[in-house]
């Protein structure tokens, strides 16, 4: 018990922590922040390179039906993930998004309620106390085990041998436009052999065809909307979905990258919640079949 105290105490004075909120509104019927919020955005960012964000709600204003404008603020949350994503700022592995249609206390004006709420927490290390904490030599809390506290768990090895990998994923790169054309509303495509690198949301260089296959796809069909599930293999915590949630992240990434809309875009990290084989799985066959990637159907 007291070395669990004594613990606490190092990794509170390592870190100061607050919790924040960020406004940002957009214009009637729009998923992108106006040209106010967007420079005020840009500023943020500029100030805020350690803020980690916990929690993106999405609102709209009382114009249209409930359903209609829940899609609209959820687009709008996306949006505003996409932003934080792609200027590298922190989204906890828990984060909260979520959308509302006409169910809030909405302001009289309009165009208050046409926005996103981003809470977020400030981190800031000191670095006087970090290099004290790493200078002591030995002992129940030294450099090692203070590194092993923080740090991010490993959860997958997801490298692993295949002669013709190539061979593979050019074989599932050409079913993968049929998959799509046959699927109906509420489907799930299972797009397997997008693999990642270890303990890393890196895909693999032999994979890259599968995601330039999916990018023709959704700019081959316009209509097409999706939900990016990522699932990892071989971790029995149902809580640790941090991994899985960066990848499904990453492939929404480089869809935006590439021209396709957010607002055809969602995404959603599972762990290993929901695997094909009951986790541990018994061999590569098992670990690989739950290491994929799924696609929901939403509209087309």
């Amino acid at each position: 018990m007291q070395k669990i105290h004594i613990l606490c105490v190092l990794l509170i004075s390592l870190l100061g922590f607050s919790q924040n909120k960020l406004d940002v509104f957009f214009d009637f019927n729009k998923d992108i922040p106006n040209e106010a919020s967007q420079i005020k955005i840009d500023k943020w960012i500029s100030e805020n390179k350690t803020a980690e964000i916990s929690k993106v709600l999405g609102y709209c204003d009382s114009v249209d039906d409930s359903k209609y404008n829940k899609d609209l603020a959820m687009r709008r949350v996306n949006s505003m993930v996409a932003i934080f994503t792609n200027n590298n700022i922190k989204i906890v592995d828990k984060v909260e998004l979520k959308s509302f249609g006409k169910d809030f206390k909405s302001s009289k004006n309009q165009s208050e309620n046409r926005k996103v709420e981003v809470f977020y927490n400030l981190i800031a290390v000191k670095n006087e106390d970090i290099r004290n904490v790493q200078t002591i030599p030995n002992g129940p809390f030294g450099k090692r085990q203070v590194k092993e506290a923080i740090a991010e768990d490993k959860v997958e090895n997801d490298l692993f041998e295949v002669a013709d990998m190539d061979a593979i994923v050019e074989e599932e790169r050409g079913t993968l436009e049929s998959k799509f054309y046959k699927a109906k509303k509420g489907d799930l495509i299972r797009i397997n052999n997008i693999n990642f690198y270890f303990n890393s949301e890196r895909v693999m260089d032999q994979s890259m065809p599968l995601l330039d296959e999916l990018l023709d796809i959704m700019m081959n069909n316009p209509k097409l909307v999706i939900e990016i599930h990522g699932h990892i293999c071989c971790n029995p915590n149902p809580n640790d979905t941090k991994l899985s949630y960066r990848r499904a992240l990453v492939i929404l990434k480089y869809l935006t990258k590439n021209g396709v809309d957010l607002y055809r875009l969602a995404f959603k990290g599972y762990g290993s919640n929901d695997p094909i084989y009951k986790v541990p799985e018994r061999n590569e066959k098992e670990r690989a079949a739950n290491r994929r990637v799924e696609i929901l159907i939403v509209d087309k």
